[in-house]
This record gives C-alpha cells, structure tokens and sequence, in this order.
C-alpha cells in the first residue's frame, strides 16, 4: 500500500477558492439588492435654438430612506438643472432625492448630439450606504434639431382656409404662424356671381366688389367678405388679386381651375381647407313682374317687365287665358313688353308663368274699369206711344237692356256703338223701367206726354188750358220737345225718374 501525504497548501488553496466565489457571487447580486439609483431619459428639441433638451428622471430605490446626489456627472458636460416652481432652477448635484420617490432634470445638449450620459454618485447614510449609476440615451435615431426658420419663402408658404359660400365669407391663415420672408404679399380674393342656375351654368356675373386681401410682413392671416345676390350664385375663393378676377364667365371662356382654393393642383392645393367654390341660390337672377289692366272692351293688357338690380338674364314669359288661349314672349334684361292683349273671351282667367311657375300677382280676371262710358237712356213720349232708345258708346262691350212698361218687357243687345229703340203703347202707367243687367244698373223713366192728352197716362181729355197758366204751360212743353231728354245716372241700383 502507498501512502498519500497531503500537502498542508492544498486545503488553504480549496479554502480560498471557495472564498473567492462566494464573493464573486456577492458582487454580481449586489446590484439587484443594494442601494441604488434608477436613471432615464426622454429627448426633444427646441427649433427656436437648435439644441435638444434632454429630462433626466432619477429615482430612488430605497422606501425608508432619502438619496443624496452627491455628485453628477453628464456627458456631453453642460448644466444639469431641477426646476422649483416660482424660483430660479437648481443645479441637480446635491439635491435629495425623498424616500421610493424621484427627482426630474433638464440638460441642454448641441442639436447634433448622437448620445449622451449621466453618472450619479448618491449617498444614503454617514456610514457608508452609497452608489454610482450611469444613465445613458441613444439619439441615433432621432433627426438632427436645427434651429426652426424664422421665416417662410413666398413661393414656399403653405396656407389652411375656411370657407362658408352660402355666408360668403372665408379666411386664410398662413402655417405655423411663421411670417413670409421679405416684402413678400400673397393676394387672395373672395368673389360672387350673379348665375342663371343654382348650380354651374354660363353666363355668370360678379355681384357686388370682390374683397381681396394679403398676407405678408406680420399679416399671417385674413378675413373676407362678400355680399351675395338675392337669386341664385357662385362664390369663388381664389388664389391671388382682383386681376385674376373673370368677368364674365362664359360658356367658352377662361375658368379658374386650381386657382381655387382646395383644388387638388398648384397653386390652390397649397392651402388646406374646403373646397372653396359654391353653387345655390332659390330664385332666378331676373326680376320678371306683370302688370294686369282691365279695358272697356272686355280685353286685358298684360305688361311684362324685366327690369331691376337682379335683371341680369332674359326672361321668356307665358301669359295665359281661359279656353286654352297662351302666348310666349321673351323680355330682355331692362326691358318691358306692352304688346300682349288677351282677347276678352279668355280674359276671365288670365296668368303669368316663368320657368313653369305663376309669378307674383295669380290669377287675375277681367273687371270693368270705373272710367269706362255708361249707355244713356233716352224718352219720347205723346197721347199713344211711349218711346225707350238705349245707346251704347264705341270702344264697350255689348250691353244687354231690359225694358218695361205697362207690364210688358222688352229685351234687347245694345251693340258698341250702337242704338237701339222700343216704342211701348201709352197707358196709365207713369213710368217705364230700364235695366242693364251686365253692369247691374236700374233705372226709371218718366211717362209725360207731350201737349194735354187729357190727364196722365194717356186718359181721357182734359179740358183746354187758358189764360196766363195756359201760355206759360206751352212755353214749357215747347222746351221740352225742343230739347227731348237725354236720361242716365251712373249710380248702382238707383230709381231716377226719367220725363220727357
């Protein structure tokens, strides 16, 4: 048998490395257990200097016991500070981070930074309980921050609008509130139309003044306002001055295109917003008006008007009477027609259409003018006969005429112009009557013979008058024979007594 004698180094060797592992292991641990600060940070950059800002948050991992930062150190090396409210900012080395709380700093770092860090030294306790963390932040990704232009070129200005066509107003507002460069202006200009339709449709014309305004120097926006007609329009927001206003828009001619603010091309496209054209309106840009007059004849005259500030196309009006009759007549922009006549068998039930509509007055029927001449009635009368003549004046309508004596009537249509004659049998009766239906007018006629037929109403004779009575008695027939009687009155209803 061999005998292995141990060297007394070899246990001290075992018994160290043992040693030496449990340290080890100690150590690795001791980041996860130990006394420690957590630090983050966010970047953001700040266009007015160009630098990136970077917040730091530092907290403490100890619930019962306040951290110390007894020293810092940021790398790029430039100040790393701790706002207080109301006070001046304080540097972030020395400060006391509270029990499981935190604490936040700023640092400013160069624009072009790619990376920074910050170690932090902290101190729990006199007796030793201390710790150094390092914080770090990758900027790699982030775009370089460069200070922000304090400008804009003209011909590289965007805009954003508003736009309210049924309102006619809008506004134009330059981005990011930057001013334009220079002396540098950007006209815009709000303009409205007169339109034949209230959708698009040619000819149109501008309503009113255009408002066209700019922006430039400090002016980084405008408001614009139009006054619309009362008929249907097209309001157009548009890129650049009065210049570039048409006027007017024709079927073949210029249009705005991406002019317009919000159209999909340069250089409406270059402000964002609405689209900023409208169509609309609820009545016609022309100001059609009737006028309805009543003639003695029987007819009506229709005149036709299309004049007025919205009188601005040519209007195509349809007069219409009963029994089918119609005639179309175009009136252009100021102007009247006078001409049209609707015949007195239609006139019962006369309109005026534009577009398929009746316009303003309805319907309206013939009516007899007051200043129309009446027929007069005439009598002559002796001892047998009692004689009744109607005559009707020129420029009327017919009139029918009732005539009644003694109980017989007679009916007869007293032609314009025309006269017409009953003779009645003389009787007792002392007055005849005479009516005319058609202009619901009665009247009386008065039964006096001439000379002495021997009492009234045609009796027996009487005896002759002598003397001075006699004398002056013939003198008043004489007149009366001489002269006849011509009997009217134009009252409505009214009993006259006629004599002869």
């Amino acid at each position: 048998m061999i005998r292995t004698r141990l060297s007394p180094r070899r246990p001290l060797a075992v018994l160290g490395a043992a040693l030496l592992g449990l340290v080890g292991a100690v150590a690795v641990s001791a980041p996860a257990s130990a006394h420690h600060t957590t630090i983050k940070a966010t970047s953001a950059c700040d266009q007015l200097t160009g630098e990136r800002v970077l917040t730091w948050t530092v907290e403490n991992s100890e619930r019962d016991k306040a951290a110390t930062l007894q020293q810092v150190t940021p790398n790029p090396k430039t100040d790393v500070t701790v706002a207080v409210e109301g006070a001046s900012p304080v540097p972030l080395e020395g400060t006391v981070v509270p029990d499981g709380g935190s604490v936040q700093a700023v640092q400013r770092v160069p624009g072009d930074t790619r990376s920074a860090s910050l170690t932090i030294y902290a101190l729990w306790k006199a007796n030793g309980q201390e710790h150094t963390d390092t914080g770090t932040v990758d900027l790699t990704g982030d775009r370089s921050c460069a200070p922000a232009p304090k400008c804009v070129d003209l011909d590289k200005a965007t805009y954003s609008h508003t736009f309210d066509g049924p309102k006619g107003t809008a506004t134009v507002k330059l981005d990011d509130d930057l001013p334009l460069c220079g002396d540098g202006k950007q006209w815009f200009t709000l303009v409205s139309y007169f339109a034949p339709r209230p959708r698009f449709a040619t000819p149109q014309y501008v309503h009113g003044t255009p408002d066209s305004d700019w922006i430039g120097g400090t002016r980084t926006s405008i408001e614009l306002k139009v006054d619309l007609p009362d008929c249907n329009t097209q309001v157009d927001l548009i890129w650049g001055d009065t210049s570039q206003v048409i006027d007017p828009l024709t079927e073949d001619g210029k249009r705005y295109g991406n002019l317009k603010l919000g159209s999909p091309g340069a250089p409406g496209n270059r402000s964002h917003g609405p689209q900023g054209w409208y169509n609309g309106g609820s009545r016609t840009c022309a100001n059609p008006a009737t006028l309805f007059t009543s003639k003695c004849d029987g007819t009506v005259a229709v005149a036709l008007s299309n004049d007025g500030s919205l009188s601005r196309y040519a209007v195509e009006f349809e007069v219409r009477g009963a029994n089918g009759w119609s005639k179309k007549v175009t009136v252009e922009p100021g102007k009247a027609n006078t001409d049209t006549v609707v015949p007195a068998a239609n006139a019962g039930a006369v309109e005026v259409l534009v577009d398929g509509k009746v316009v303003d007055k309805g319907t309206y029927s013939w009516q007899r003018p007051k200043d129309c001449a009446l027929p007069t009635v005439a009598t002559k009368a002796n001892c047998d006969t009692f004689t009744l003549t109607v005559t009707n004046p020129k420029g009327g309508l017919p009139v029918k005429a009732e005539l009644t004596y003694g109980g017989r009537t007679e009916t007869r249509t007293v032609a314009p112009g025309g006269t017409e004659k009953v003779t009645f049998q003389a009787g007792k009766d002392d007055q005849a009557t005479v009516a005319l239906p058609d202009l619901d007018l009665e009247m009386q006629a008065v039964y006096a013979p001439e000379g002495n037929c021997g009492g009234s109403g045609g009796g027996e004779p009487a005896l002759p008058v002598t003397g001075a009575a006699a004398g002056v008695m013939a003198a008043a027939a004489g007149a009366l024979v001489a002269a006849g009687a011509v009997l009217f009155v134009v009252t409505r209803r009214r009993r006259i007594r006629f004599t002869a």
